[in-house]
C-alpha cells in the first residue's frame, strides 16, 4: 500500500465518517472536548499505520477503537490525578459513569433519534449557544468542514470563525449541556437552526472553493440527508420543509453540472435536463407547495422565495422556457428582506434575462465596495457587456474576473467564455 493510497484512504474516511464516529464517541463519553481531541488522533495514527500496514477491511471501525482507547486513557489518567487512587480503582469509576449514563432520564425522555449525529448537531444548536458559534460548531464537528472551509461561507476571517469554535466549546463543557435530545416538546426551540446549518453545509458542497475540486457532491448530499432524518423526528415546519425542498431542487442537478468527459463546468442552461433527478424535483415540489400563500416571518419567507426561484429553474423544460419574469420579482422581494449584495447580484442576471443586458448593467452599479474581492461581480459583468456589444469592456471584466476566481475548473470556463468573445463567437 503506498503512502498515496493510504493518505486518499484517510481523507474518505473523513470526509464519510468524521461526524458519525464523533457523535458516538461524544454519546458514549459524554465529552465532547475529549470526543474530537482522540478521534483527531486516531486520523493521525491512521496516517501512520494505514500507510505501514495497509489500509484496515473496516476503516471506520479501526478508527473508532483507536478513538476509545484514548478516550479510556486520558480518562483513566484524569480519575488517578483527581483521586491518586490505583488505575483498578478509576476503571471502576469509568464503568460507574457507563453505567449511569445508560440510566440517563434525559436520554429516555427524549424521542428516539434515528442518526447519532442529529443528536449532536442538536447539541451544538443549543439555544444557550450564539447562533454563529452554533453553525460553525456544528459545521466543524458534525460535517468536517474545515475552518477555512467555515470561514468563507460566513465571509469571515479564519482567525474569528476558530475563535468562535473555541468560545462554543468551552461554553458546552463548562455549562455541562447534555448529550441527549430534549423532550419532544422542546425540540422545535433547536430545528430552526439545525435547517440553517445543514444548508451552509449544502452550500459548502456547490460553492467551488480553491483548487481543482469544483463540487463536494458527497457533503451536500450528507446535509440533505441530515435534514430529512431531522423532518422524520419533529415532523412538518415551514423552516424545515422550505430548506429541504430548496436544497432537493438543487441537488437535482449534481450528475448535469460537469460533463463526465472532460469535468469541464456546465452552466445552467447548458445542462442536459434528462439527467436531473426529476423525482427529486418532485418530492420538493411536494414539500413547497404547502406553504405557499401562507403568512409567514421572514426567515422562512426568505427561504420560501429561494425555493420558489430554484422551482422556476427545475420545471422550466428548456432553458428558454425559464420564466425569468417571476425569478425576478422573487428577488427584488428577497432583496428588500435581505438587503444581501449576493442577491442583488442574482437578481441582476434574472432582470438582464427578462428586460435586457442593459437592464441588468443598471443594478450592478455600487457593488464593487460589498463584493469587489469576489470573481462573480466582474463574471455577470462581462457576460452582460458582451450581451449588449460592448467587447472590450466585456474583455476586460473576463480577465478581472479569471484573475479573482480560486477554483482552477471555474477559471477554465472563464477562460473559454473569454476566447470566444476574442474570436467573435460569444455564448
Amino acid at each position: 500500500m503506498s503512502t498515496v493510497d493510504a493518505a486518499d484512504a484517510v481523507e474518505q474516511a473523513w470526509r464519510e465518517h468524521w461526524g458519525r464516529l464523533l457523535a458516538l464517541l461524544a454519546g458514549r463519553y459524554r465529552r465532547l472536548d475529549l470526543a474530537e481531541d482522540a478521534l483527531a488522533e486516531a486520523f493521525e495514527a491512521a496516517t501512520r499505520h494505514w500507510a505501514r500496514d495497509g489500509v484496515p477491511a473496516n476503516p471506520p471501525a479501526w478508527l473508532l477503537t483507536a478513538a476509545r482507547r484514548r478516550v479510556l486513557d486520558r480518562l483513566r489518567a484524569e480519575a488517578v490525578h483527581a483521586r491518586r487512587e490505583p488505575v483498578i480503582v478509576a476503571d471502576e469509576e469509568l464503568r460507574r459513569r457507563e453505567r449511569e449514563q445508560a440510566a440517563d432520564p434525559a436520554r429516555q425522555e427524549a424521542p428516539e433519534v434515528p442518526d447519532e449525529r442529529l443528536r449532536l448537531i442538536l447539541l451544538c444548536c443549543h439555544p444557550a449557544l450564539a447562533l454563529e458559534s452554533s453553525s460553525a460548531l456544528a459545521l466543524r464537528l458534525v460535517l468536517g468542514l474545515s475552518v477555512a472551509d467555515i470561514a468563507r461561507l460566513f465571509l469571515a476571517r479564519e482567525a474569528t470563525v476558530a475563535a468562535r469554535i473555541t468560545r462554543a466549546k468551552r461554553k458546552i463543557a463548562t455549562a455541562g449541556m447534555p448529550f441527549a435530545l430534549p423532550p419532544a416538546h422542546r425540540l422545535g426551540e433547536r430545528v430552526d437552526r439545525v435547517a440553517d446549518v445543514t444548508y451552509l453545509a449544502f452550500t459548502a458542497g456547490y460553492v467551488p472553493g480553491p483548487g481543482a475540486q469544483l463540487h463536494r457532491v458527497e457533503l451536500a448530499g450528507e446535509a440533505v440527508r441530515l435534514l430529512r432524518v431531522t423532518r422524520e423526528l419533529v415532523g412538518p415546519a415551514p423552516l424545515v420543509d422550505l430548506t429541504l425542498a430548496l436544497m432537493c431542487f438543487q441537488h437535482a442537478r449534481r450528475d448535469a453540472r460537469q460533463d463526465p468527459r472532460t469535468g469541464d463546468l456546465v452552466l445552467l442552461p447548458d445542462q442536459d435536463r434528462s439527467r436531473w433527478h426529476h423525482d427529486e424535483i418532485d418530492a420538493a415540489a411536494g414539500l413547497l407547495a404547502p406553504w405557499l400563500g401562507e403568512a409567514l416571518p421572514d426567515r422562512p419567507r426568505v427561504r420560501l422565495l429561494e425555493a420558489l426561484i430554484a422551482a422556476e429553474h427545475a420545471v422550466a423544460p428548456t432553458a428558454a422556457d425559464t420564466r425569468w419574469d417571476r425569478i425576478a420579482a422573487a428577488y427584488a422581494e428577497l432583496e428588500a428582506l435581505t438587503a444581501s449584495p449576493v442577491v442583488r447580484l442574482n437578481r441582476a442576471v434574472a432582470v438582464a434575462e427578462a428586460e435586457g443586458p442593459d437592464a441588468g448593467l443598471s443594478l450592478l452599479d455600487g457593488l464593487e465596495a460589498q463584493l469587489g474581492s469576489s470573481h462573480r461581480l466582474p463574471a455577470v459583468r462581462a457576460e452582460l457587456l458582451a450581451r449588449r456589444g460592448d467587447r472590450e469592456a466585456a474583455r476586460t471584466a473576463y480577465e478581472a474576473a479569471i484573475r479573482l476566481c480560486p477554483n482552477h475548473v471555474e477559471r477554465a470556463s472563464l477562460r473559454r467564455r473569454a476566447d470566444l468573445l476574442a474570436a467573435g463567437t460569444p455564448r
